[in-house]
């Protein structure tokens, strides 16, 4: 009975359709996406990339919004999923 409840992790794994494109992004928006999946600050990427906060704030909403997340981690989390597909 027990065995009917458990899911394997599969089950809450999107489509592989599903699953976001990198390729919707930007050179820079993948540049953006690389620096922050470093480990990188705001404000460090900024540095890195000689552009302001503003400007990257923006560029990470644009991949919030191509990629369908909410936030960096979940960003992230596309970029190395991807990564792995590629693999």
């Amino acid at each position: 009975m027990l065995d009917s409840t458990i899911q394997s992790s599969d089950d809450h794994q999107p489509a592989l359709a599903e699953q976001p494109s990198l390729g919707q992004l930007s050179f820079r928006e993948r540049e953006v996406l690389d620096l922050v999946a470093t480990g990188l600050t705001n404000e460090q990427v900024a540095r890195r990339l000689s552009l302001s906060v503003h400007a990257i704030k923006f560029h990470l909403a644009r991949i919030y919004r191509k990629l369908a997340v909410a936030n960096r981690t979940e960003a992230v989390f596309v970029l190395m999923t991807n990564r792995r597909l590629d693999d």
